[in-house]
């Protein structure tokens, strides 16, 4: 029997099945992989188990059980797949940076600290399910949001709170704390975009001029993504960061995309995205090298060392890699933050990296069948921008691992060493369950069939 099969109909409901004692089984399975890996690490290279199990294990199928409970419990529509494959991720991020700190720290203060921020990013999981409970109560703030998000952005940029590290400036300090502001920005602009273009899409959507067959958007509607090809430009040359600005542009083109169906709004956000990097690589000076070592890394091997180690990890680790605990991935600068898919890669093999891979895009394609078949128009505009945001933020981080593309600092997610991510992470993971809650939900059967094209909102009907 399928885990998401598809909807029964009972009268004129529309029944899912909740199947959350699938999803609990798949859960137990996913943590146990990741445990696994830590113990038979621990295994490999000190011959005993390792002394913290039951702390360990307490805390981290804790965790897992109590994410399972509030969403039986809250949302029992919820889809059962999303949490399973987000505790696999997180939990394989897990082993390999305890496995990273045996060979630079014995006493484990990453592992330790990594461990912390993802029982504070379940703790955020569960809050934001139980304090919103309903995704479309954001719908309400656009405009807040959009100034909080740009603020967030500018934010590394003002003098003595901004912090510079390996070239990117794209961190704040306070005191021993620092935090990237981005991860949260990505999430709030989001929410902004999907209000605000719910709102204006009929506006948005308005024919314009015809220039060799397409149609452009008239010029008092090019507004809004001539300010985000500014702040993008402007993230990209103030703040050295070509990812960050990537993902919040690419966000902002997806979303109005999905709003009014005009290609003209993805092609000349492109073209406008493509310009800026060109200007970038003439008047910048990090943007040329970063294009220099995705083409010829050899053309200066102590530059380039990070990408260089990475490679030949890959190489090294083979078909079926060197299993947990046998590979060298400290070797690679950076190994549990921005190299640490190279560092799995390494232990768990080619075939291990691109099971990662199918996990990745299948959490993405569980967000935008969500995105699908919820009944209103700001649910889809937001499971298709933070799906599409986290797909495409995989995909800039490994192309850049497996020189696909120039090398980005952006996080592998729920795996790379770091608060920021992990908690921004969960948070969209909560946002996504709380969607496809709604879209999975009993609903009137004769309602008229949902249109992505019409955006109408429908009639939720629960069924007694």
């Amino acid at each position: 029997m399928s885990v998401s099969p598809q909807p029964e109909f009972s009268g004129d409901v529309i029944v899912y099945r909740r199947r959350r004692n699938v999803e609990l089984a798949l859960i137990l399975l996913a943590q146990s992989l990741g445990f696994a890996g830590w113990i038979i690490t621990h295994l490999n290279l000190h011959g005993e188990f390792p002394a913290q199990i039951p702390l360990v294990a307490g805390l981290w199928f804790g965790a897992g059980l109590v994410v399972h409970l509030v969403v039986r419990f809250v949302l029992p529509y919820a889809d059962p797949l999303i949490l399973p494959i987000v505790l696999l991720l997180n939990g394989l991020g897990l082993a390999m940076i305890a496995r990273l700190d045996q060979a630079s720290d014995p006493i484990g203060r990453y592992a330790q600290t990594q461990l912390i921020w993802t029982l504070l990013g379940v703790s955020l999981f569960v809050g934001v399910i139980v304090v919103l409970r309903d995704h479309r109560r954001l719908q309400r703030y656009p405009y807040l949001l959009f100034i909080g998000s740009l603020f967030l952005l500018l934010l590394p940029l003002i003098p003595g709170l901004g912090h510079r590290t390996m070239g990117a400036q794209i961190w704040i300090r306070v005191g021993s704390f620092s935090f990237q502001p981005a991860e949260i920005a990505k999430i709030s602009l989001a929410i902004a975009f999907a209000a605000y273009f719910y709102e204006k899409r009929d506006v948005l959507a308005l024919a314009g001029r015809k220039v060799l067959g397409l149609t452009l958007p008239r010029a008092r509607d090019l507004g809004p993504i001539l300010i985000m090809w500014g702040i993008a430009l402007v993230i990209m040359v103030y703040q050295n960061d070509l990812g960050t600005s990537l993902l919040f542009f690419g966000l902002f083109t997806v979303m109005i995309y999905i709003a009014t169906e005009r290609p003209a709004w993805p092609i000349l956000g492109g073209l406008l995205f493509l310009a800026a990097g060109v200007m970038a690589y003439l008047f910048t000076s990090h943007v040329p090298r970063r294009v220099s070592s995705w083409l010829d890394p050899f053309s200066d091997y102590d530059r380039n060392y990070q990408i260089i180690q990475g490679q030949f990890g890959f190489a090294w680790g083979g078909l079926f890699g060197r299993g947990w605990g046998e590979g060298r991935p400290q070797l690679t600068p950076l190994p549990q933050s921005d190299f640490i898919a190279a560092s799995l890669g390494e232990e768990l093999g080619i075939v291990g990296f691109m099971a990662i891979i199918l996990l990745y895009t299948l959490l993405a394609a569980r967000g935008l069948k969500s995105a699908l078949i919820v009944p209103d128009g700001f649910g889809k505009l937001l499971a298709g921008g933070l799906s599409f945001v986290f797909a495409l933020q995989v995909f800039i981080i490994l192309g850049g691992i497996t020189r696909l593309l120039p090398l980005t600092g952006l996080t592998t997610p729920f795996m790379s060493q770091g608060g920021s991510s992990m908690i921004s992470n969960w948070i969209i993971v909560a946002l996504l369950l709380l969607i496809s809650h709604r879209a999975r939900m009993p609903q009137a059967a004769t309602a008229a069939p949902i249109d992505a094209r019409s955006m109408n909102d429908q009639t939720t009907v629960i069924a007694p």
